[in-house]
């Protein structure tokens, strides 16, 4: 184990907090911290560094309650504005997906694919305060004798109401680039023939997972900003990779670490959960996430003050390589560079496109920051780790 010449707890730090004498930065400042004082230094003078990032997360949903109404029913079968949820749960319990179409789009009648409406604008659609047409199904029993609803409601009208993400805030992604000679549609967005773009998803040194890329301080029970309000990690998400392969500095060079994430969608704000179409793709949802990291020693410290160039993304092809499901990398390149505008790609200058908004991923880990300092948000220990060695 190493040797520390810090050590905070986060109790310690939450006291401080408590006080007003917490010193808190976003990880854009942290960065030029560490580059400037050195880890040492950075870990005696912050206490906490705030984190965010605001993507589509196309593996998220809303898990919601109806509440009864005389004559009480069992549903088998719902849509939410002609969106179907899931209904296999307990009576009046349901899942919608982020992802799924509506029934009735008249874009995917012409176009299969081209959703303009799912599952994701039902949740901002809530969120918004409109009202969405339920309709459910049902086969009917004794102790549940009601066969069909048919009504609007509102998010005030559901008992219950939480975002249920599988997998969020992926610690790093590819960079997409398509080597055939037409444009494909996907979700990372439209990628010209003969890689003549460059598509990237990743907050990059505001990312979450890249300023805890072990994941020392994140676990099941860790206290997040999502969605504008408050949500919890949950554990591993889907597709997390364990042991994934590493830079110099501990930062994953290929798609890694994911999360599973809870959080009342009646505290969030639609600013930060806002439903997107994805052209020739479908729908998905942005969602605002930011983690707070205790720097509880100069290693801590040290991985906070990751910066952009310390950064690298694996370069994939989107055309043939990844829906035939081969491996290949065709290269990596830094955030900083793909940051710039333009990297050299076969020769040649490539326009960069982000598919993550840096400077809402900056907002968000702006506005925990402020929680904190004003005493409103504390941090939480975890009750269980996350594998990531």
């Amino acid at each position: 184990m190493p040797v520390h010449q810090v050590n905070k707890t986060i109790g310690e730090i939450n006291e401080r907090i408590r006080k007003g004498k917490a010193v808190v930065v976003n990880a854009e400042e942290m960065a030029r911290i560490v580059n400037k004082e050195g880890k040492v230094k950075a870990a005696r003078e912050v206490d906490v560094v705030t984190t965010g990032t605001f993507s589509p997360m196309c593996s998220s949903g809303l898990l919601f309650n109806i509440g009864q109404q005389p004559p009480v029913m069992k549903v088998s079968r719902m849509w939410m504005n002609n969106v179907p949820c899931h209904a296999g749960l307990a009576a009046v319990d349901c899942y919608l997906g982020a992802t799924e179409p509506s029934e009735d789009d008249p874009l995917n009648k012409v176009h299969p694919g081209r959703f303009r409406y799912g599952g994701s604008h039902v949740i901002e659609d809530l969120l918004r305060g409109r009202a969405v047409h339920l309709r459910a199904q049902a086969y009917g029993s004794d102790c549940y004798p009601r066969r069909e609803l048919d009504k609007d409601v509102t998010l005030a009208d559901l008992p219950n109401a939480w975002l249920f993400n599988p997998r969020n805030c992926y610690q790093n992604y590819n960079a997409a680039v398509n080597l055939t000679s037409r444009t494909i549609y996907t979700y990372m967005g439209p990628l010209k023939p003969n890689s003549r773009n460059v598509n990237y998803a990743t907050a990059g040194q505001l990312s979450p997972l890249f300023n805890d890329p072990y994941l020392q301080t994140i676990g099941l029970g860790t206290k997040i900003f999502m969605g504008g309000g408050i949500g919890y990690v949950l554990g591993s998400g889907t597709q997390h990779v364990a042991k994934p392969p590493r830079n110099e500095r501990g930062i994953p060079t290929s798609p890694a670490g994911t999360l599973m994430l809870k959080g009342d969608l009646k505290q969030m704000k639609p600013r930060y959960v806002r439903a997107v179409s994805i052209v020739g793709y479908g729908c998905s949802l942005s969602m605002g996430v930011g983690i707070p990291i205790p720097v509880l020693n100069e290693e801590m410290a040290w991985f906070t003050g990751v910066s952009d160039a310390d950064i690298q993304m694996p370069i994939k092809d989107y055309g043939y390589d990844y829906p035939n499901g081969l491996p290949r990398v065709l290269g990596h390149v830094t955030m900083e560079e793909l940051k710039s505008g333009e990297i050299e790609l076969n020769g040649k200058s490539t326009p960069t496109v982000p598919v993550t908004s840096y400077s809402m991923s900056l907002e968000i880990a702006d506005e925990l920051k402020k929680w904190i300092e004003d005493g409103k948000f504390l941090l939480t220990e975890k009750q269980e780790d996350i594998v990531s060695l």
